[in-house]
């Protein structure tokens, strides 16, 4: 089976307001020429969304998400955002279970999966994050954490739900440390789940986009995604300049 299309996404986290967020995308349509072998993807914060979607200017190459939602879909849940509400905001794309949501704000491997399952039936394409602490790699536990992390992230979704998603790995030792994984490292990583993943849906997992993310910059970026089994790349700070991350965009 061939390889995904190369996907290059940037989340913002909490950077940005929609003055600069129009700011950004001037700059960053000016830098960046639109091409049909890849795919570009911004998770914007909540409140730049409607910015965000206002600068897309109908951009096809272009695909916007939000960066968390609920997993019901209303109710008393002051501070949070449903997956049907960011559908009908316009988002096509959620990511789901990204480190800082783990281990800044204590989500459990039970809450993703329902998160998960809510984005998928409000129609949105979760972007689904794994990833081990330096102390749980070196313990030798990656396999261990992403195991247990990808079995809960998927344990409510269909065989068929499972292959329409894409997972990003993600060490945390190496999110925004300046260190990232080598492209052996990742492609270590990336085949074991992938491995994980044919055990569940067959040679459809083949066809499931796995980025890496973690301290990815210009200067990386090319051979991280020419490493094997590497299918895109999940961009955090580089994402936050418009030159810097056209230029990762252009790999």
């Amino acid at each position: 089976m061939s390889r995904p299309t190369p996907i290059l996404a940037g989340n913002w986290k909490m950077n940005k307001t929609p003055s600069e967020t129009l700011d950004f995308f001037r700059a960053f349509h000016a830098a960046y020429t639109s091409r049909d072998d890849r795919s570009v993807w911004f998770f914007p914060p909540a409140l730049c969304f409607a910015a965000a979607r206002e600068a897309q200017h109908g951009r096809s190459d272009i695909e916007l998400g939000v960066q968390n939602v609920f997993w019901e879909a209303a109710g008393a849940f002051t501070g949070e955002i449903s997956a049907p509400m960011a559908r009908s905001a316009g988002a096509t794309l959620v990511l789901i279970g990204h480190s800082e949501r783990r281990h800044v704000f204590g989500e459990t491997d039970a809450e993703v999966g329902r998160k998960a399952a809510a984005s998928i039936e409000a129609g949105l394409h979760p972007t689904i994050c794994v990833g081990e602490t330096l102390a749980e790699r070196k313990a030798e536990r990656l396999e261990e954490v992403l195991g247990r992390q990808l079995e809960g992230a998927l344990a409510l979704l269909s065989a068929e739900a499972i292959a329409g998603v894409t997972l990003a790995y993600e060490p945390v030792w190496a999110i925004g440390t300046g260190v990232n994984a080598t492209p052996a490292d990742a492609s270590s990583a990336h085949g074991w789940l992938r491995s994980r993943l044919r055990d569940r849906i067959g040679e459809a997992a083949a066809r499931i986009p796995i980025l890496y993310g973690g301290s990815v910059k210009p200067d990386n970026a090319a051979e991280l995604l020419a490493a094997t089994d590497v299918d895109g790349l999940l961009v955090g700070g580089a994402s936050l300049d418009p030159a810097s991350f056209a230029s990762i965009a252009s790999v």
